[in-house]
């Protein structure tokens, strides 16, 4: 079977990849928004 031109087919191990990142992104904003609580409480509140 041919693939199309640009197509990209992804292992395993890059869905895992993709995952951790996710995850390590989600923890990253979560972190933000605990250590900046006052500036986006602030910003709600406008």
């Amino acid at each position: 079977m041919a693939t199309e031109e640009g197509a990209e087919t992804t292992s395993p191990l890059d869905d895992v990849m993709a995952d951790i990142r996710r995850e390590l992104v989600r923890r990253v904003a979560a972190d933000d928004r605990d250590s900046n609580r006052d500036i986006y409480d602030a910003l709600e509140d406008e």
